[in-house]
């Protein structure tokens, strides 16, 4: 190999690359460089211009989840578990490319200058893809540590994922780094689900309040209860949690702010944006979960201190009747009042 190739191989594995080696025969690894822990850069380096993709693809990382997940357009094509820096040496936050690919990497050992040739032996794995400096994504002679945070700031993957992976991105490929707790999802049949991971890093404590905001963007809020999200908070296990399908509600041609909320096969309408939609006057009993109007009385049920009633029943309380259009948009309009049955006038006589 001569000089200049030798140097090439050489060139990132030097001080910084990612690993905590606990496996026999890899030394202990100190990072150099201090990490910005605000905006994920390393001190006294600016970050890198984000470029933008000419193939629609994108990687981003999710540092809380330890979850990369590949994008075509908007499109989720993959989504694989990774090892991410550990709490004292975190991996970098930000927007980034692929700015390197190469096969069989060498490391060299920051502290006795060791070479390490490509093999079971090295602990970048068989593929490398460079981020930044001397962070990068590889594989890793060290399955074990997958889902962890135990690196120096580097992103390991499972020897096949970074394999796949790195023939599935050219270079430049756009790559953002996040932590990011709380994960939203919405499917085609607009239903919301979210996860809680655990806070790693210490850097998103979160409250049921900030949780319901996040909720609170797609309308769902009141049917993720407090004490909910609350013990979902504490468990932090990046479990999903379905919580309703979101639809715009409109009623008399206006829409409402609230939505109407589907769960468990039945639609539910919010009782008191409805009433003053249809102008009709409402009153709960919260000892029976009734609702009651002039014109009947219904059961309800109360989410977040919002009441809502089943929307087969619009029409007795509300003189009000809607449906799910093929958009996802529930509408309801006013039924057509009854015209008074005519009378027979008897005309009276005088004697």
């Amino acid at each position: 190999m001569n000089n200049g190739v030798d140097m090439l191989l050489h060139k990132k594995i030097t001080a910084l690359c990612c690993i905590v080696f606990l496996l026999a025969g890899v030394g202990g690894y100190t990072a150099d460089a201090a990490i910005n822990t605000e905006v994920g850069s390393l001190s006294g380096m600016p970050l890198p211009a984000p470029k933008k993709s000419e193939t629609g693809k994108k990687i981003t990382l999710n540092l809380a989840s330890r979850l990369l997940t590949l994008y075509e357009g908007t499109e989720k094509v993959r989504i694989y578990p990774v090892a991410v820096g550990a709490p004292e040496t975190p991996s970098p936050v930000g927007e980034f490319s692929i700015s390197e690919k190469e096969v069989n990497p060498v490391w060299t050992d920051p502290k006795t200058k060791t070479t390490v040739p490509s093999g079971p032996s090295n602990p970048l794995g068989y593929r490398w893809l460079g981020l930044y400096g001397n962070y990068g994504i590889h594989g890793t002679n060290a399955p074990w540590s997958i889902g962890r945070s135990v690196s120096h700031g580097c992103i390991r993957m499972y020897e096949e994922d970074v394999e796949e992976l790195f023939e599935s991105v050219p270079m430049g490929t756009p790559v953002e780094i996040i932590y990011d707790r709380v994960i939203m999802e919405e499917a085609p049949d607009h239903t919301v689900s979210y996860y809680i991971y655990p806070d790693g890093y210490g850097w998103e404590p979160l409250t049921v309040s900030s949780v319901k905001e996040y909720l609170a963007r797609y309308g769902v809020e009141d049917f993720a209860t407090p004490d909910e999200v609350y013990h979902k908070i504490i468990a932090s296990d990046g479990s999903v949690t379905y919580v309703a399908k979101h639809y715009d509600l409109v009623i008399n041609g206006r829409k409402l702010k609230k939505k109407a909320l589907g769960k468990d096969g039945s639609i539910w309408i919010p009782a008191v944006e409805t009433s003053v939609a249809a102008k009709v006057g409402a009153y709960w009993d919260g000892e029976t979960n009734t609702l009651m109007t002039r014109l009947g009385k219904v059961p309800g049920i109360v989410k977040s201190d919002v009441v809502y009633i089943n929307e087969k029943d619009l029409e007795s309380v509300f003189h009000i009747k809607g449906h799910l259009t093929e958009d996802l948009v529930y509408e309801a309009e006013a039924l057509p009042t009854a015209e008074p049955a005519s009378k027979t006038i008897v005309l009276g006589r005088k004697y």
